[in-house]
């Protein structure tokens, strides 16, 4: 038999399986295995395309055997090829006539024909289970993980187009385990996506279902709002798929460590989030409870500002006005007056879908109305700052005395206790008036 890359994995499959080992002491047997192991140690001289003929021998015998030691020595040199830069440059790398290919679950999907990417479609013709043995090789001798994942979907687009649903099946979830053995930045989020839509469609297992979201949560910060619209599974009558982005949002939130938080990326989600609240509030089969669990899944703290979340609650309100106090109580008791703007804070307390006891009380109004005016009246602190070159913003003002503001017609006054005594200020448009020649303005709210 002359040895070749095309049939070398016969006879040394078959010494692996007969255990010829045992019978070293015939001449046949040693002589032949010498000759196998001589040309195989010449696998660094094999052209790119010996190598794949190779490979799709030991293919063939994979599947009766399982393990085959010679497919380590094929897969070691494939794989050190592949990281070589000279593979780049290798006139084997031109062999396809395809400037273009797809690599996601989406079809419309197109990228540009890569230098890093060149052997994709060289390796279609592997079987699922040769595939996990690849990838994980290739995982294994640290090789780029970006590169992996993009074969990955390159390979489940292009090899699930005419398969059976269960070849399709199968292949998915080889697929997902093994996107699981990846880092978390070296998947797309579109990616994804189209393969929890895929998975869906496919009713594949809770399993396979579970592991995608794990993959979704540590990069949830780079999708936008149109990733979480997803229509709500069938059987249910929801107008978005609530439940997903709830699950999402908590591997997020609570990633165990696995994956670095930081305050730009929780910003990120926080306002993604409120966004989707203001989407799902018109919902009318959107439960009390559920609303409740999505306002209350982001701790209050992680929170700049109230007012798309007050703008939420507001509509969800008038959507379902026919929900009970306690409901109402529940959802609204989660509203911080303390960040919300003037506007809203004064929107909320003419608005009637609101409980009475979910309202701010009369000198938190004082307060915001007091803000705003001094907003308003910003030119003033200018003109003084200019006047006396002292900034208002410098003088101490006690907090209690906030509360002692009376608005009487276009006039403004405020009692200011100093060491010396007390002094009366009056802010007028027309001008500025002060008692003692001494002038004393409030500090300003913030």
């Amino acid at each position: 038999m002359e040895l070749a890359s095309s049939n070398v994995s016969i006879p040394y499959s078959a010494a692996q399986i007969l255990e010829m080992e045992e019978f070293s002491n015939s001449l046949e047997t040693s002589i032949s295995k010498r000759h196998v192991e001589n040309f195989l140690e010449g696998i660094r001289f094999w052209t790119w395309f010996e190598l794949m003929e190779a490979l799709k021998q030991c293919q063939k015998l994979f599947h009766s055997n399982g393990y085959l030691a010679i497919l380590d020595k094929i897969m070691d040199e494939f794989i050190e090829r592949l990281a070589s830069p000279c593979a780049i440059t290798s006139p084997y790398t031109c062999s396809s006539n395809r400037s273009s290919f797809k690599f996601s679950c989406d079809t419309s999907s197109i990228i540009s024909f890569s230098e890093a990417t060149w052997w994709f479609e060289h390796l279609l013709f592997l079987k699922i289970d040769l595939l996990e043995n690849v990838i994980r090789k290739m995982i294994y001798n640290d090789f780029d993980h970006y590169v992996v994942s993009k074969f990955l979907f390159y390979y489940l687009n292009l090899s699930c187009d005419s398969a059976s649903q269960d070849v399709k099946i199968e292949t998915m979830k080889v697929v997902i385990n093994l996107l699981s053995l990846l880092d978390n930045g070296s998947i797309s989020c579109k990616d994804l996506f189209n393969l929890n839509r895929v998975t869906i469609s496919l009713k594949i297992g809770k399993f396979c279902r579970n592991n995608i979201e794990r993959l979704i949560g540590p990069i949830l910060d780079q999708v936008t709002i149109d990733y979480l619209l997803l229509p709500s599974p069938i059987g249910k009558e929801h107008a978005y798929d609530v439940e997903f982005v709830l699950r999402v949002m908590k591997i997020f939130l609570l990633g165990g460590g696995s994956f670095e938080l930081n305050l730009n990326r929780v910003k990120r989600v926080v306002r993604m989030m409120d966004l989707f609240l203001v989407e799902v509030a018109p919902d009318p089969h959107l439960q009390p409870c559920e609303f409740e669990e999505l306002v209350m899944v982001l701790p209050d703290s992680v929170r700049e500002t109230h007012d798309q979340l007050y703008l939420a609650m507001d509509m969800y309100l008038k959507v379902h006005a026919g929900i009970d106090v306690k409901e109402k109580m529940n959802i609204c008791c989660t509203l911080n007056h303390e960040k919300l703007s003037p506007d809203i804070l004064r929107h909320l307390t003419r608005n009637l879908v609101f409980p009475s006891e979910t309202k701010p009380r009369a000198h938190v109004t004082r307060q915001s109305r007091m803000k705003t005016l001094l907003q308003e009246n910003d030119h003033l602190k200018n003109f003084f700052d200019s006047m006396f070159g002292k900034s208002i913003k410098n003088i101490d003002v006690k907090e209690d005395v906030v509360e002692k503001i009376i608005y009487d017609g276009e006039e403004v006054k405020r009692f200011v206790e100093l060491e010396g005594g007390t002094h009366l200020a009056c802010v007028k448009k027309s001008g500025v008036h002060t008692m003692n020649n001494n002038i004393y303005l409030p500090k300003f709210c913030s």
